[in-house]
């Protein structure tokens, strides 16, 4: 269900500047229940909306948008429309810092770059559950339609919304195939960071099915699966997964 037909909504919504704007509607769960369309949306930042783009956010009614940029990053684009009601639940990007270091000491490789965002996806388990905790509370709440985003919607973005397929009881390959979706349609800022060398923000341009591996890698590391995940990390117990699942999922 990737692609719209006479059926379903259009998964991509196809904005002029938010390139990685799409819904996560239609998947299936294991029970044969599906995700609620244009309830759950997912996305690169905000802060270059046009205003045909803004008449479509408004149109589908988004309300609230959960943004997991670090503190000089929403500066540098704050959401363009000002009665959605944005939750910061940030987590600081570290990889391009180290790869300007790299690449300064003359020892930069694609290999480190790709190395470097496995690492960056096991910390996203390891150091910053307490952001996707937060992000499931407000979910349990009534804020739908909304929005989750940080700059390119698909690192820090990725890992948020596959825990949410997941904790919707979504298959892991249908979760993959969402997840590398983004390299369809994001636009990379080719502006971006000059200093490093091209096929080195090429690589980190993308996903890879390798970074959100290392994710999962840190989960099954501190808490054996990915249920025990939701559970002790994210406090998922049974009840509270199954009131997400009847608030997001319809048959």
């Amino acid at each position: 269900m990737s692609a719209a037909s006479p059926s379903y909504p259009s998964r991509h919504l196809g904005l002029q500047g938010a390139s990685n704007f799409r819904d996560l509607g239609g998947y299936p769960s294991r029970d044969g229940r599906h995700v609620r369309w244009r309830h759950l949306f997912r996305s690169n930042h905000l802060g270059r909306l046009t205003e045909a783009d803004a008449a479509v956010v408004r149109t589908l009614g988004i309300r609230t948008a959960f943004d997991f940029r670090g503190k000089e990053e929403r500066i540098a684009g704050l959401c363009a429309i000002a009665e959605i009601a944005v939750h910061t639940l940030p987590i600081e990007p570290s990889v391009v810092p180290v790869l300007r270091d790299r690449w300064s000491a003359g020892r930069l490789t694609v290999e480190d770059a790709l190395e470097l965002m496995r690492e960056s996806y096991r910390n996203y388990i390891r150091r910053h559950t307490p952001r996707f905790r937060a992000l499931f509370d407000h979910l349990l709440g009534d804020h739908a339609p909304l929005v989750i985003h940080c700059t390119a919607g698909k690192d820090r973005t990725g890992v948020a919304c596959a825990l949410v397929l997941s904790a919707l009881d979504v298959p892991d390959e249908i979760i993959l195939d969402d997840y590398l979706l983004t390299n369809q349609h994001f636009r990379r800022d080719t502006a971006a960071h000059p200093e490093l060398p091209q096929d080195v923000l090429e690589a980190i341009g993308t996903v890879q099915a390798s970074f959100l591996a290392a994710a999962l890698d840190a989960v099954r590391e501190s808490y054996g699966d990915i249920d025990s995940y939701l559970r002790e990390g994210l406090g998922l117990d049974g009840p509270t997964r199954t009131a997400l699942q009847q608030r997001y999922l319809t048959s």
